[in-house]
């Protein structure tokens, strides 16, 4: 009976998290395939219009410069985002002392709302008395345009968002490093091996699942990035920073076309689906 008890109380936590995912993940999925093959105004019924709104997505001028825009700062994003948590769980992982101070201190910008971020770099990106142009002109170098720029609007995106996402990945990184037995460190340094060969050496192929995850899960992340433009640049200047997801908010809230919005997240979706599936594959053939 007591064994009977401990199932059902499982099986009732697991029942709350699949209600959870049937309503906030699964329905909206659905629906969204959907409304992408209607044409759809909430006032009158829908109708089906099949493959019209792919067709006006595809048709649409920043359709090609979004998904451009979106490839590029998923690049960038994993230069920055995905390389800076790994190197702060090493140097968290080699310290003695004021580890948890620290490890507090990284994952601090994870735990404030993303409005709230975004907006602090907003003051931290102004042209004028903006933080970072200050600091420019205490090395006596030029003040950049730091949003207002095509050249660099998209590249202070990815500072935002690494600076926004690196506490949770720093955290993961270093709980994967804090698993790897002691041992092969001490016989990497037996036979000679600096801190750069036991990186590579002993570090990374211990940790090789977990970075295999993390890249997938960094790419799916960037790859929908929309709170950033969204408050910052608007897409602009001259579609710079014009994404994916940002073009399915303008479709379906500024031009009031649902269906194409629809339409532009399922060709999203369809996207991220195919690199997780390649991704698995590789996973599980590295691991076999």
């Amino acid at each position: 009976m007591r064994v009977l008890r401990r199932n059902l109380t499982a099986y009732g936590f697991l029942c709350a998290a699949l209600a959870c995912f049937a309503v906030f993940a699964w329905y909206p999925m659905i629906r969204e395939f959907v409304l992408s093959f209607q044409k759809t105004t909430l006032v009158n019924p829908p109708s089906w219009v099949g493959l019209d709104n792919f067709l006006t997505v595809v048709q649409n001028p920043a359709f090609g410069k979004a998904w451009l825009n979106t490839v590029e700062f998923t690049a960038l994003a994993l230069l920055c985002g995905y390389a800076v948590p790994f190197v702060m769980a090493l140097v968290l992982n080699e310290l003695r002392h004021a580890r948890a101070y620290l490890r507090f201190v990284v994952y601090l910008p994870v735990m404030l709302p993303p409005i709230v971020a975004v907006l602090l770099f907003r003051w931290f990106f102004d042209p004028g008395p903006g933080l970072f142009n200050q600091l420019l002109d205490f090395f006596h170098l030029p003040a950049l345009a730091w949003l207002d720029s095509s050249s660099t609007a998209l590249i202070s995106l990815v500072i935002v968002a690494t600076w926004m996402n690196m506490g949770s990945a720093t955290l993961i990184y270093l709980a994967a490093l804090q698993n790897i037995p002691s041992e092969l460190y001490e016989a990497a340094e037996l036979d000679g091996a600096g801190i750069f060969k036991r990186i590579r050496h002993v570090t990374i192929p211990q940790t090789r699942l977990i970075l295999l995850l993390m890249l997938m899960l960094q790419v799916v992340a960037t790859m929908q990035v929309f709170i950033e433009p969204y408050m910052l640049t608007g897409g602009g200047p001259e579609d710079a920073t014009m994404t994916v997801a940002f073009q399915m908010y303008q479709f379906a809230f500024t031009l009031q076309d649902y269906g194409a919005g629809g339409a532009l997240g399922m060709m999203l979706m369809i996207v991220l689906l195919a690199f997780a599936a390649v991704q698995l594959r590789l996973t599980r053939e590295d691991k076999a």
